[in-house]
């Protein structure tokens, strides 16, 4: 029952940025936005499929991880593309750099664990042991937006519904892992879900003060429209008069 609910909640969570992408797509710009939180999370995908799967683990004892992690390649991969479809040429280099090590990195790792170790037990450790460290940065890659939001005082560029399923999802599968005895599931998720606490608090601080801003910007447009107006009639009296 855990596996299906941490299965909805990944869902959610590696579906998240559509919202996102579908801004990048309307206005045709990656803004502000950073393509390295959806690569680790490609890379932490890649690794759990690959964990999940009865190569490393014992038959499909982590069929559930396995399932949800294969899809949220697709979704990752398709970030990825989209980021890279809109991003300036800077930033493309970017993201190339990034991307390219991380796939020789997890063709190494999935080679090295398929053909130089022969049991399950010592492949999941391997294996694990990466992913771990791989799902810990992907919890801790918000960070950045975290930084942001400190610094502009604006929930702008972290969206709320990220944050809530990134906590409640790795508050699930700390649960699946914890029960489970599988600490290389459950140890990430340590991370992932006070982080998860800590941008949702900093999203019920900074919210209204990103609210705020809106009503400013109306003013601005309606004072700007007023002034158009009073030149207007100031015109038309300054011809009467002549």
């Amino acid at each position: 029952m855990v596996s299906i609910a941490g299965n909805v909640a990944s869902l959610l969570l590696y579906s998240a940025p559509i919202f996102t992408f579908a801004r990048v797509i309307k206005r045709k710009s990656t803004e502000e936005y950073s393509c390295v939180p959806y690569i680790i999370a490609l890379l932490n995908c890649l690794l759990y499929t690959w964990y999940g799967l009865p190569i490393v683990s014992y038959r499909w004892e982590n069929f559930p991880v396995a399932t949800i992690n294969g899809l949220g390649i697709l979704l990752e991969f398709s970030f990825v593309l989209v980021y890279l479809w809109f991003a300036s040429t800077r930033e493309k280099i970017k993201v190339v750099v990034i991307l390219i090590p991380v796939i020789l990195a997890f063709g190494i790792i999935s080679a090295t664990s398929a053909f130089m170790i022969h049991n399950h037990h010592q492949r999941k450790a391997f294996v694990g042991s990466v992913g771990v460290v791989a799902s810990a940065a992907m919890y801790g890659s918000p960070l950045v937006a975290v930084k942001q939001v400190m610094q502009t005082k604006s929930v702008e560029f972290m969206p709320f519904h990220l944050s809530f399923f990134s906590f409640l999802a790795s508050s699930l599968w700390l649960v699946y892992g914890l029960l489970g005895h599988d600490l290389f599931i459950a140890s990430p998720n340590f991370v992932g879900s006070p982080l998860g606490i800590l941008q949702l608090v900093l999203y019920c601080m900074y919210r209204k003060r990103g609210i705020a801003e809106v009503p400013n910007k109306l003013d601005v447009v309606q004072n700007d429209h007023k002034s158009t107006q009073l030149e207007i009639m100031v015109t038309e009296d300054t011809k009467e008069k002549t």
